[in-house]
Parts: C-alpha cells; structure tokens; sequence
C-alpha cells in the first residue's frame, strides 16, 4: 500500500512538474512570437497627419530657397522695369533651378499633393514658377537677340536637350488641364513639344537617343525626358500622333533595354557595342516605371499599344520588388545589394507602385506592404528642415561598377524632391481608399 501511495504522489508530481513545463514553454512561445522585431524602419501603417507633415515641411523648406527675380548681373540687383532691355539680365539662382527637369518633376509633385491633400499652397508653388517663367521669356527672346550668349531662361526659349524640355513640359500640360494657371503656358509647352518632335536626335526608326558619350546612345533616362510630355499633349490636344510616339518609345526602348530575366532595365545601350555592360541602376529604372505610369494614366483605353504597355510595367514591377532591400530601401544598382541604398529610386518606386495599386493595374495585396514600407523608409529621409537625404547626385552613363557605387548623395541633388512629393501624394491616396492590417505581426492589405 505504501508503496502504491508513493507511486501515484511520484506519478501526480510528474503530472503537475509537465505540465508546468508545458505552461511555461507555451508562454515562451507566446513571448517569442509577439516579441517586437528590430526593424531598421516604422513598420507600420503612416498616417495620414504624418504624410502630411512631411510633405508641408518639403514645401516650406523648397518655397524659401527657390525665389522668382530677375536680376542685373551688372548691378547685382533685382530688375522690375521689363520696358527696358538689361543684356545682362539672369534668372536668380537659388537653391535649385526652375527650368531643370528636376524641377518640373517637382512641379509635378506639388500638383499632386495638392489634390490628395487639398492644401492649395503646393499648386501655387508650380502655378506661380510657371506663371514667371511664362511672363519673363518673351522678355528673356529680346535679352537673347541682344547678348546671344546670355545663359538667362535659355534652357526655356533655345531646348538643346531633353532634359530641358520633357519634365518641365508635362508638369505645365497638367497644370493647364486642370485649369490651375492664370496665364497661357502654351507657347512654351508647344516650344518643348517641337523640340520633342521633330529636333531631339533619334536612331532610323524614331527611337529617341544621345550621341554621348558614345554615338548612338540610349540612356533609360530619356523615356521619361521625353514619354510623359508626348503622352500629356496626345491628352491635351486629342492628337493620336502623340500617343502613337510615346508608345513607341516606350516598346523600342524595352526591346534593346530591358532584360527578361530580371525583370528590370540597363541604364545605357549603345547602337555599335557587340557586348552591353549591364548597370540596373536605380533612379534610371525609376524614371523607366514612371514613364509607364505617366503614359498609362492618360492613354486611351482603346490604343492598340496600351496592352503592350501594362504587361511591361506588371514584369517591370515585379522584377523591383524582388529587389526591395529589408530596409524599405532599394539599392544604388538594384542587383548589388553592396551598393548603398538611394532615396530617389525608392521614392519612385512608392509613387508608381501606388499610383499602379490605386488605378488597378497591381494587385494591391501583393503590392501594397511593398510599398508602405518603401513610403516609410523614404519618410525617415526628410529631415526637419524639409530637406531630402540620400540622394544620388546627377549621375551620367558608366560602363564599369566603380562609377555607380561611388556616385555622391547631398541634400542638394534636385532628384529627390519631386519624386518624395509624388511618392507622399499618392501613399495618401492608398491609405484613403484601402485598410491596412498587421495580422499575426505581418502588414496586410485588405480592401
């Protein structure tokens, strides 16, 4: 008898030793698995206020260093009687010019900000740049012909580039459309237009291209120099020859750049080199999706090139966010993840992965955490002056590793504004019309 006592009070302890164990390995588990990762990023969904925030501290910061004078180079002062002609006369030089293609991608943003946020301020940034530009070329015409080495509004009145002419261009075509500016931009819009058209350098059969720094050069960059503004005027002016060339663009550009395997494009090609050295960089690759985007936005449902065009921008799609770095970033060259991580590129490529998901070209469940992330990453970037870090300088075409990798990043690079103002614009826009859910520590996308 004692010694079957002794056996059930050993078999009951051993009963209760388990299953303490037990309790306390499922609260271990339960511990472990609601345990907080160490995120180098919000991990999380932004809010609405805090978008907002950010973009009102670019605009406050941009609105004070980009200023609207003409001044005398000889006197150093500001010009205001027009009646009489200064040879010397120059645009003032702030921080950032208002005649570069950076800028009219910035242009761009603000028009967007201000529709998603209903904040006036940032379509006035653009209406009144715009509005000066417009009122001070015939001014600058009569400057040219007097001193025609005069560097002022040049880029607007004599384009030798796309750079010149293709951003700045679609920005001032939107603005028209919606009915924003107060004076007619439409000299200068048909001036870019026609250098577009009909003076850019193409290859044969009409493809846009370079003759640096090789002969015969494609840079990806220059779809969007160009695309986005033919694909405004088709819209602005109803003129199929518009659309026609932009899609054209577009689908000889992918048949020389764009690499199957993949899924994203080399920066330059050029006509006579047997071999092509491969560089995906970033900010090219985003300028490449955004064009798609921009063409999409208004090209006739019906067009026979549109299909073509949204398969390419689904492949091209998914080929970055196989690229997407742990951080929300993407890299410098998107393949080489030793390569820094850019904010240019990204921001790109959380405004047009958005703008993809708000239009129902991306699946919003397979897209949409992709790209909140990117939006927060990009958000750690701006700082509290308003200013943009980690953004790649003005970058040409290289054909060996060492000239992407070590490419500097400043504050000053005018690359990173517009596309953070666009990225922050429409991530608003997705946050309005989806839910967004962490479910089992995981963001979701639900509609």
């Amino acid at each position: 008898m004692k010694k079957l006592i002794k056996t059930s009070s050993l078999l009951l302890l051993s009963i209760a030793s388990f299953s303490t164990f037990a309790q306390e390995k499922s609260l271990h588990s339960e511990m472990l698995h609601t345990a907080q990762p160490d995120y180098p990023v919000p991990y999380t969904t932004p809010k609405v206020e805090e978008i907002t925030q950010t973009l009102n501290r670019i605009h406050q910061y941009l609105d004070a260093v980009t200023p609207m004078n003409v001044i005398s180079k000889s006197t150093n002062k500001i010009i205001t009687d027009f009646s009489k002609i200064d040879t010397s006369a120059v645009v003032e030089r702030g921080t950032f010019s208002l005649t570069s293609y950076e800028w009219g991608v910035t242009y761009s943003g603000m028009l967007a900000a201000s529709e998603a946020t209903g904040d006036s301020r940032f379509s006035e940034y653009a209406r009144k740049r715009m509005e000066f530009l417009a009122q001070k070329a015939p001014y600058f015409k009569e400057v040219l012909k007097l001193n025609p080495n005069s560097k002022g509004l040049r880029q607007v009145i004599m384009p030798h580039a796309l750079d010149d002419c293709g951003a700045i261009c679609s920005a001032m075509i939107k603005a028209t459309r919606a009915n924003i500016p107060k004076v007619d931009l439409r000299p200068l819009i048909d001036n870019y237009i026609n250098y577009i058209s009909t003076k850019e350098f193409r290859f044969a059969d009409g493809t846009l291209a370079r003759n640096r720094p090789q002969a015969n050069t494609l840079w990806l960059d220059d779809l969007f120099m160009g695309v986005p503004a033919l694909a405004q005027m088709g819209k602005l002016t109803g003129d199929n020859r518009y659309f026609d060339d932009a899609v054209k663009q577009v689908s000889q550009f992918s048949k020389r750049m764009f690499n199957t395997q993949k899924n994203v494009f080399m920066h330059g090609w050029v006509a006579d080199m047997e071999t092509h050295p491969e560089f995906h960089w970033g900010r090219a690759n985003g300028w490449a999706i955004l064009t798609m985007v921009e063409l999409l936005d208004v090209l006739p449902e019906n067009h026979p090139g549109r299909t073509e065009v949204l398969n390419l921008l689904k492949a091209h799609a998914k080929g970055l966010a196989s690229y997407q770095a742990g951080s929300g970033f993407w890299h410098q060259l998107l393949d080489r993840p030793d390569s820094y991580l850019e904010t240019s590129a990204t921001a790109i490529y959380a405004y047009s992965f958005a703008r993809a998901i708000n239009k129902g070209w991306l699946d919003y469940k397979a897209y949409g955490p992709a790209t909140l992330l990117a939006w927060n990453a990009v958000a750690t970037k701006v700082n509290a002056g308003g200013q943009v870090e980690g953004v790649c300088v003005g970058t040409g075409m290289g054909f060996e590793p060492a000239f992407y990798y070590y490419r500097p990043i400043n504050v000053l690079a005018a690359h990173g504004y517009g596309p953070v103002l666009l990225a922050g614009a429409e991530v608003l826009k997705l946050m309005k019309s989806g839910k967004f859910t962490i479910n089992d520590s995981a963001l979701q996308y639900n509609k």
